[in-house]
């Protein structure tokens, strides 16, 4: 039958894995570092997919597709097998960290990360983890810098990295749409104590301005041996 269906450029995708996440159908899958539509008969064509992307790596097409069954879809969630350490089972295949797979031992020093992508310039503005987030903004080099980076800063928050740099162009107007279009709860900005981190320390106020929002927010620095200045 011709049905509309997603369509997905290999060029443009870069392999995050939110496309995955946010098909509840399990009919995207990562293959070899690339998202793929591998159940064309999972997919429903509502495109629940297409505004996790950040690259804009998936359309809509019409075109000769097999029919979405439902029923199908129903029968993979029911018996999608529990992970070894009692989890419950999932259907996508996006790639992810799943804390139970790693040693005990392991689990103190394990990553605080609890989203992707992380850049200012990829991250897509209306995520659904932006809702009620605590908000870090961080220049890349203050995670090299700082070696209790993870613990103390990047726990519990969304965490946005760049260079203002080495980046091309401004943070500002990313900055206040997702200010804007979420319900963000507090804002940390972590820079270095060189002049050139000033430019992510600015590019957050103007958004914070610009956002119309009074969203409380504080600025850390580190300075070049790993210290918190302020």
């Amino acid at each position: 039958m011709i049905r509309k269906i997603i369509k997905i450029d290999e060029e443009k995708c870069i392999g995050c894995g939110l496309c995955a996440e946010a098909c509840h159908e399990g009919a995207i899958e990562m293959v070899d570092g690339k998202a793929k539509l591998t159940r064309e008969d999972y997919c429903d064509g509502l495109g629940d997919c297409l505004p996790a992307c950040p690259t804009d790596a998936i359309s809509f097409e019409e075109r000769e597709a097999p029919a979405y069954n439902e029923a199908a879809v129903l029968a993979s969630k029911k018996n999608a097998k529990p992970l070894p350490c009692g989890c419950p089972g999932t259907h996508s295949k996006a790639i992810k960290r799943e804390v139970c797979d790693v040693p005990e031992t392991a689990k103190v020093n394990r990553s605080q990360l609890s989203q992707w992508p992380v850049q200012i310039k990829l991250v897509p503005v209306n995520a659904p983890y932006f809702e009620k987030a605590d908000l870090l903004v961080a220049a890349d080099c203050t995670a090299y810098a700082y070696g209790n980076f993870h613990k103390e800063f990047i726990r519990n928050k969304v965490t946005l990295i760049g260079c203002p740099k080495l980046d091309e162009g401004d943070y500002a107007e990313k900055l206040t749409a997702i200010l804007s279009n979420n319900n963000i709860r507090s804002v940390t900005v972590v820079r270095m104590e060189v002049p050139c981190c000033g430019g992510i320390e600015n590019a957050v106020k103007r958004a914070l301005q610009a956002s119309g929002k009074f969203i409380p927010w504080q600025v850390v620095t580190i300075s070049t041996d790993g210290r918190i200045l302020d």
